[in-house]
């Protein structure tokens, strides 16, 4: 009884040692060709998988590494005449925003990435894109893979780009299927260090205005901006001249800043263990505009003194200059290696020869007050010429210091919205028309009409006692309906562009000349504090001192002209050829002749004659 019993007990603890067996080997084979296994093959997808995110974080890495840390680079917004700069900068045909700029309006913007930015971005970029890998050779081996939504962090680190992606991959064949969930990957990147280069170089710019320094030095240097000159005759640039010898200069010294010791410390602006470098084109939007008593587009003239008090100023004739200029570029900020490089942009900004402070970026952050965006009043804007005929013309509308962009008309209307504004200007420019300026108080009135006056091209030349004078003269011609002066120079420059209306034209001829002016000597007084208790209570005494001339040499003299008040019609202008008929004056050769001859400027004649 008791064998059958122990006999019984061994036939169950037999099965149960096969069925456990059974199901430990249906387990371990299910383990092997059930989900989430991998076989060989299949991992070749998961890896293929992996690279893929490798490949698509390099791709985001660089196309934020030359976008200024943007891979959306946004809406392109244009600049204006006020602003040339749109928010991007076009560089080598690619747009990168700006980091700091003005806006066409006149705003002042500062569009700066932060770090969770760009890998937020990163990450956007890796997700819509992982799904463009090609599988294909996977398909053709039977392979049939789902893929699931992938959820995607990045983090950028000073060396690296580190991505990790949930997503879940399926993969099947003949009745095997895997899955796998999450991945992660590293890429070797000096992303990171650059950024933080670059944080550095801008707050640098944004707080020392190191950039506009060295171009207020560059300004002086080659451009005129303040001296003094010993000469009778007026010293005259071409202002195409001084804008083309700016752009060389600002080329050069931009490119030559460094940020590691060189053996020109002028031009280390820092020190950065990395490459840096800055570009600026000429080709590039620029802003440049020069003002002064005599400046136009062609030309820019600085008048003797001394000559109307008869040389008895300083005991000769002198020439003091000051112009002003608004200059504002961009310049790329790069930093790279043989591998990656890191760029953005930002507008440099000199306002009447003074460079941009730091206060003017933190104002603008707290009032960044875009009067363009509010554009709520109705209004219709004709624009005509003097036969009242429509014209075409781009228009802009100006309040306070802003410049809002309306576009242009269309059978010379324009119908829209505008800034509600008190005594804004409607400003119309047109091809082969002069710039018309017009007030228009949007608050109040919908609606205004532009007359234009047309501009016409015309060769201007001078005869000097009945001959033709080829020497130097300077004609100006002062339009009395508007202050505008436009100049010629002879035998340099002929052509001056004229509206029909009233003139004032003054007309200078100069010669060669071999006066001499000897050294002279005067003395000089003036009232200075007495020393001790008498000056504290605003004594003071007489003091005088010699002053030494040095001889001077007169190479230019005036030898004729005149001035006379004109209208120039319309069928003048078309003409397009003018004479200017001066009287003469004796060549002097002494420093009293020369003196008549300045003396006797207000009396001179002057003919016009359209040919």
């Amino acid at each position: 009884m008791i064998n059958n019993k122990r006999a019984q007990l061994a036939i169950f603890v037999i099965i149960a040692i096969v069925l456990v067996a059974g199901i430990g080997a249906y387990f371990l084979i299910k383990g092997k060709i059930g989900p989430g296994a991998v076989s060989s093959e299949f991992s070749s997808v998961y890896e293929y998988y992996s690279s893929c995110i490798q490949e698509k974080t390099s791709q985001a890495v660089d196309i934020a590494g030359s976008q200024g840390g943007k891979i959306d680079v946004g809406n392109y917004i244009l600049g204006s005449e006020y602003a040339p700069f749109s928010s991007h900068l076009n560089f080598l045909g690619f747009p990168v925003p700006y980091w700091f700029y003005v806006s066409g309006n006149g705003v002042v913007k500062e569009n700066v990435p932060s770090k969770g930015d760009i890998q937020n971005e990163i990450a956007d970029y890796i997700e819509n894109n992982i799904g463009n890998c090609d599988y294909e050779s996977f398909y053709a081996k039977g392979i049939t893979i789902k893929f699931g939504n992938p959820v995607v962090k990045a983090t950028i680190n000073d060396n690296s780009v580190s991505v990790s992606v949930s997503a879940k991959v399926v993969v099947s064949k003949g009745g095997q299927t895997s899955s796998k969930n999450s991945y992660s990957v590293n890429v070797n990147s000096k992303f990171g260090k650059f950024y933080d280069i670059a944080q550095n170089i801008y707050n640098k710019e944004k707080i020392d205005a190191f950039l506009e320094n060295y171009t207020v030095d560059v300004l002086r240097l080659y451009a005129p901006v303040d001296g003094v000159e010993t000469s009778c005759s007026p010293k005259v640039w071409k202002t195409l001249d001084v804008e083309n010898d700016l752009k060389d200069g600002l080329e050069a010294n931009i490119a030559a800043i460094k940020f590691r010791s060189t053996g020109d410390k002028y031009f280390v602006a820092g020190n950065v263990d990395e490459n840096v470098n800055l570009i600026y084109s000429r080709n590039w939007p620029t802003k440049l505009q020069i003002i002064g008593n005599n400046v136009d587009n062609a030309l820019m003239i600085a008048q003797p003194l001394g000559s109307e008090q008869g040389l008895n100023l300083m005991g000769f004739c002198y020439i003091p200059y000051h112009f002003v200029y608004d200059l504002s570029f961009p310049v790329m900020v790069q930093i790279y290696d043989d591998n990656e490089i890191f760029q953005f942009p930002v507008v440099v900004i000199i306002d009447k020869n003074v460079p941009r402070t730091a206060e003017l970026v933190n104002y603008s952050q707290e009032q960044d007050f875009d009067l363009c965006v509010f554009k709520t009043q109705d209004a219709t804007i004709g624009i005509y010429n003097v036969d009242l005929n429509r014209v075409n013309a781009n228009l802009t509308y100006k309040c306070l210091n802003q410049e809002c962009n309306l576009g242009e008309t269309t059978n010379g209307e324009f119908t829209g919205k505008v800034p509600a504004c008190v005594n804004g200007l409607v400003v119309a420019r047109a091809n082969g028309y002069a710039e018309k300026k017009q007030i228009f108080s949007t608050n109040s009135e919908s609606s205004t009409q532009l007359i234009l006056d047309r501009e016409y091209n015309v060769e201007v030349s001078v005869d000097v006692g009945l001959k033709e004078f080829n020497q130097n003269a300077i004609i100006a011609f002062e339009n009395n309906d508007t202050g505008q002066i436009v100049s010629a120079i002879l035998p340099g420059v002929k052509n001056v562009k004229l509206t029909e209306g009233n003139y004032l034209i003054k007309v200078y001829a100069y010669g060669n000349s071999s006066i001499v002016i000897p050294e002279s000597k005067k003395t000089e007084c003036r009232d200075i504090p007495k020393p001790g208790i008498f000056g504290f209570f605003g004594g003071t005494e007489e003091k005088c001192f010699d002053v030494t001339i040095p001889s001077t040499r007169v190479d230019s003299a005036l030898i004729g002209g005149g001035k006379v008040y004109t209208y120039f019609l319309t069928s003048d202008l078309e003409k397009g050829k003018i004479k200017l008929k001066a009287d003469e004056l004796p060549k002097p050769t002494t420093i009293e002749q020369l003196q008549y001859n300045f003396e006797s400027f207000d009396s001179l004649n002057l003919g016009v004659e359209f040919e």
